[in-house]
């Protein structure tokens, strides 16, 4: 599978547009799911372990990549399945763009993310 033309300039919008870290990354998960059908969700590293943030879709067995702030990596990107890619090369631009928002991770403290 490819990756939907136009996901990652929704993605952008998403970024630009700015405000509250836990609001864009909500946002970029939910759009990800909306443009490739797929589950997606964003883990953060908390005490060296994954915990799991927004997400959308139905759970599956995921491809990540992470994502990365100032060398760290502060979080992981997961899409649904085998990524293709087109897919891999999208998560990987993302987890760019998402990387200064996913600190918020760092704060979470272990609760859940409410939909």
């Amino acid at each position: 599978m490819t990756a939907r033309p136009g996901a990652l300039e929704e993605v952008e919008r998403v970024v630009d547009r700015g405000g509250d870290a836990d609001d864009v990354l909500r946002d970029v998960v939910a759009t990800l799911h909306k443009q490739l059908g797929r589950f997606v969700r964003i883990s953060f590293v908390e005490n060296d372990r994954l915990s799991p943030g927004p997400a959308a879709g139905e759970e599956s067995e995921t491809t990540s990549v992470p994502i990365a702030f100032e060398g760290r990596r502060v979080a992981e990107l997961e899409l649904g399945g085998a990524a293709s890619d087109d897919e891999r090369a999208l998560l990987e631009r993302v987890a760019t763009l998402l990387s200064p928002y996913a600190l918020v991770g760092w704060d979470t403290g272990g609760e859940e993310w409410a939909p």
